[in-house]
């Protein structure tokens, strides 16, 4: 092998390694905002069903009143 086709290859290498770092980052951050999301998404899910057990206790303003 010539000097230059190892020179080429070790960039090569250099380069993707790099590559590799940074979307490893990217993915690592990217999981980070999924779990807030997810977490985000629970918490919403809770409190809805908390406002729909409240409200089912409630009556109905939908309903005509007695006089109807």
């Amino acid at each position: 092998m010539n000097e230059q086709r190892i020179i080429d290859i070790e960039s090569k290498i250099a380069f993707q390694e790099e590559t590799l770092r940074v979307l490893n980052e990217v993915i690592c951050e990217q999981q980070k905002q999924i779990d807030k999301l997810v977490a985000t998404c629970k918490l919403l899910d809770e409190r809805i069903n908390d406002l729909l057990v409240a409200g089912s206790d409630a009556p109905a303003s939908d309903e005509p009143p007695p006089h109807f």
